[in-house]
């Protein structure tokens, strides 16, 4: 009897894996059929969306590519014994005002440079005169002297949506007019070019940027910058860096008028206050920025801030982050009072302070 069962088990096992198998046949001869003719055939609306994409593309990047220029530097550095020796360097930029023939690119384009030369899409070469420039958010202006100069719009980086289609146009490896294509993977993303350097609030980007496109526009499908290409990461592939056009706005005045920006400053570093932070230093509260030192002669020093103090509120906003202080302080100016919240050990003061200028790197 058992056997019996057995065996009428197994036959419908068998029975089920035949019917898998030829089910499993069939829906791969389908889809192969399927491939097959569209392969062959592809719709009408796959044809006109690939169609617009490249028209979009050609579209917005031949209305800025004429003011994208190459520009090439010359540095004098010290060789191995000292010597004075020259150096030679390549970025991009973009021109942004035709009247005056300004133009964007990055601070460590012209870094220490004592010769800029800018060459136009056009075939013209300019002398370049370096404005004013900020190692901080790494940008500078330059200007040419010439006529009909090529002007690239400045739009919104505000406005930007991740995922959304991005081209990146510059002098990659000295090859002029380079255009790349992709997509905004990320904003408000943090770097670390240099051990000692950090920029803020970047876009990220996978449209490929490579040496030599530093100082070029990232722009969008409407032909206009959205960003200044600034860095990228060596070991990764698909991971680049632009600065918000809007944050370029913000100081481009600052640079043409004064040659530098001018910065609030309070003087001090600090720390987040974290789970960690609350239970290594043994603190009264769960949140703030903790105060880790305080610079001296700085406006913070004058006012009376402490190391050990737990900043809670700027004026009467709560300060959570370092990102909220920093927020904060740049809508002063120089000069400008403001006025603290603090807890120091157990008990919770008032400080007002004058906020200074932020010295120059």
């Amino acid at each position: 009897m058992n056997n019996g069962r057995l065996k009428l088990k197994r036959r419908y096992y068998l029975f089920a894996r035949a019917l898998i198998f030829i089910v499993a046949v069939f829906v791969l001869i389908n889809l192969s059929i399927n491939d097959s003719l569209q392969a062959k055939d592809p719709p009408e609306n796959q044809k006109e969306l690939v169609s617009a994409l490249q028209n979009a593309i050609i579209g917005a990047s031949s209305e800025v590519a004429p003011a994208v220029v190459s520009i090439s530097t010359v540095r004098i550095v010290a060789d191995f014994f000292f010597n004075p020796i020259p150096q030679r360097g390549l970025g991009s930029g973009v021109i942004f005002d035709q009247k005056n023939g300004y133009i964007l690119t990055n601070e460590h384009v012209i870094h220490r440079a004592k010769e800029i030369k800018v060459l136009l899409p056009d075939g013209r070469e300019f002398k370049g005169e370096l404005i004013g420039s900020d190692p901080r958010i790494d940008l500078a202006v330059v200007k040419i002297k010439g006529e009909n100069l090529p002007v690239a719009k400045l739009g919104d980086s505000d406005q930007l949506r991740v995922g959304e289609f991005s081209i990146a146009i510059g002098n990659a490896l000295g090859l002029q007019n380079t255009v790349t294509f992709g997509v905004i993977s990320a904003t408000n993303r943090s770097i670390r070019p240099e051990p000692t350097k950090l920029l803020e609030d970047l876009i990220q980007t996978d449209a490929a940027i490579n040496p030599g496109n530093s100082g070029g526009p990232l722009i969008n499908f409407r032909g206009e910058v959205i960003g200044i290409n600034t860095a990228i990461i060596p070991y990764a592939q698909g991971i680049g860096f632009a600065i918000p056009i809007n944050a370029a706005k913000d100081i481009i005045e600052e640079l043409i008028k004064y040659g530098k920006v001018i910065r609030p400053w309070l003087g001090i570093t600090y720390l987040p206050i974290t789970p960690q932070i609350v239970s290594r230093f043994n603190l009264p509260v769960k949140s703030g920025l903790y105060v880790a030192s305080v610079i001296s002669k700085s406006p913070a020093d004058k006012a009376g801030l402490q190391a050990k103090d737990i900043i809670r509120k700027f004026d009467t906003q709560e300060v959570k982050t370092s990102r909220d202080l920093k927020a904060l302080i740049s809508k002063k100016k120089v000069g400008d009072q403001a006025t603290l919240t603090i807890s120091r050990g157990k008990e919770t003061k008032i400080i007002r302070v004058t906020l200074g200028e932020m010295p120059a790197e």
